[in-house]
């Protein structure tokens, strides 16, 4: 009898690590395409500003 229980415990877990691996692509690709849609959008921005509205610059000091 423990036996089917063990099985029975194995296909649940089986089935929840394939829907949390849907659930996890899904988020990948919805991720993915928010941040290309910040990247577009940053470069239209950065296009129209000359570049001057963009922070991104690092300023390196030299130590004396």
């Amino acid at each position: 009898m423990g036996a089917v229980v063990s099985c029975i415990t194995s296909v649940f877990h089986a089935i929840g690590a394939c829907l949390m691996g849907i659930v996890n692509a899904i988020g990948a690709v919805l991720r993915a395409i928010i941040d290309g849609v910040v990247m577009v959008i940053d470069a239209i921005i950065s296009c129209l500003t000359c570049g001057s509205f963009s922070g991104r610059r690092r300023r390196t000091r030299s130590a004396v």
